[in-house]
């Protein structure tokens, strides 16, 4: 991966996050932050309506805005899916709910949550630097933050490497992003820390796409909840039941 300095800010490009130097010198790889507030980050979606928007049905045999390709993608292990749906293919609000499956088949959301994504948007063909999130489905294996253990039951890698430091492309403090950090398995290594900059595709296709604290605006590429759902979402997934995230624009989703 080729790493390259932005000392405006203090932070070093890592595909299509970054590695930005830490309170105490070390490096830590990704995105962005949010203001541990919980408020709604900056710029609510128009589409969003409600903090906890819900379903129609609530019990659905299939979770509403997934298309037939998008759902043949979700593996038939998965109880837990976390979908990142954006505004439009060019925006960087996005909406994000936990659907779980239940015994009898049927799907049960939970709360949904205002979002960003990456600055331009999302595509279906990610490079490094290209400032969009990618679109697909993605297992979530690995956890961690600078902050400890909320009480997951991922493997939480706990670091002073989470941090960020510098601002935002809005201007907003980056400082406490990587609080609570989940790993999304695009171009990594499933089983590793987030930290873990290995890229199996290769450094173009960019890498250190995570689901991370929000800071009030758009991300390089990941998807950013406020603190407070992250630690929801954190002690909610399971490992035996197999969370993926599918994210993108709400378009391409349904396809």
């Amino acid at each position: 991966m080729i790493a390259v300095s932005v000392t405006a800010v203090g932070l070093t490009l890592l595909g299509a996050g970054y590695v930005a130097t830490d309170r105490y010198g070390t490096g830590s790889t990704e995105n962005n932050r949010d203001a541990a507030s919980g408020r709604p980050a900056g710029g609510a979606p128009a589409h969003a309506g409600s903090s906890a928007v819900r379903s129609a049905d609530p019990m659905p045999t299939a979770i509403p805005g997934l298309g037939p390709k998008t759902l043949a993608e979700i593996p038939a292990a998965s109880r837990q899916v976390l979908v990142a749906s954006g505004q439009a293919k060019d925006s960087s609000n996005s909406l994000v709910t936990l659907w779980s499956r239940q015994a009898d088949g049927h799907w049960h959301p939970g709360e949904t949550w205002r979002a960003h994504n990456a600055k331009d948007g999302w595509t279906g063909d990610h490079h490094a630097g290209d400032l969009h999130s990618p679109i697909g489905v993605f297992t979530l294996h690995d956890a961690g933050g600078f902050d400890a253990d909320p009480g997951t039951k991922l493997p939480y890698d706990h670091s002073s490497s989470f941090h960020a430091g510098g601002v935002g492309f809005d201007g907003e403090t980056l400082d406490e992003a990587f609080d609570y950090v989940i790993a999304i398995d695009y171009n990594r290594v499933p089983g590793t820390s987030p930290l873990d900059g290995t890229q199996p595709l290769g450094s173009d296709k960019g890498g250190g796409i995570w689901v991370h604290v929000d800071h009030g605006g758009p991300t390089h590429g990941c998807v950013s909840i406020a603190a407070p759902h992250m630690v929801t979402l954190l002690r909610t997934l399971l490992p035996a039941d197999h969370p993926v995230i599918v994210m993108g624009d709400g378009q391409s989703l349904a396809e």
